[in-house]
């Protein structure tokens, strides 16, 4: 049986974990659980106030990655630019399909939903349900953008905001 490879994070790496976004590996520790000597890496989330600790031959099978390179992020800018495609579904079918693209981690797929549920200020207001899931894929979408930028979160919301108020006009 071969061991399960592991990934290359390192203490002070930002992470992308699928179902809470951008964290910070702080340390990387052994803890004995149910028996069993496990590695795991403890990552912070420092805007939800919360810690994972995540086994460190578990991280890639759950999707945890390294942070979008650079022209990823510039991909994902330039799919906010593009015009949105709302499918003729019902809103639970897609409401779904939104969740599952926000929790995938995958960076243009959260892009897609933001580009998706953005509404300018002369169109109609937004369902709770609908602005839910655009602040949730807007935040992931800001804190990669911060993250992989080096500016802070007020100044990648300002560029991410900008690419849309930009599409509108």
């Amino acid at each position: 049986m071969t061991k399960p490879k592991k990934p290359e994070f390192r203490p002070n790496d930002f992470v992308v974990y699928p179902a809470h976004g951008v964290g910070k590996i702080i340390s990387i520790e052994e803890q004995q659980i149910a028996g069993i000597q496990l590695e795991l890496f403890v990552i912070s989330f420092e805007k939800d106030k919360m810690t994972l600790r995540v086994p460190t031959h578990k991280a890639l099978d759950i999707g945890m990655r390294a942070l979008s390179a650079p022209d990823v992020v510039t991909k994902a800018l330039d799919t906010l630019k593009g015009k949105a495609k709302v499918k003729r579904a019902m809103w639970s079918r897609r409401a779904q399909e939104y969740e599952q693209k926000i929790n995938s981690g995958d960076l243009l797929s959260i892009a897609e939903v933001v580009r998706d549920l953005h509404r300018a200020d002369d169109q109609r207001e937004q369902s709770y349900s609908e602005r839910q899931l655009y602040e949730a894929a807007l935040e992931r979408l800001t804190r990669e953008v911060a993250a992989v930028s080096g500016v802070d979160e007020a100044g990648a919301a300002k560029q991410v905001d900008s690419v849309l108020v930009g599409r509108a006009a």
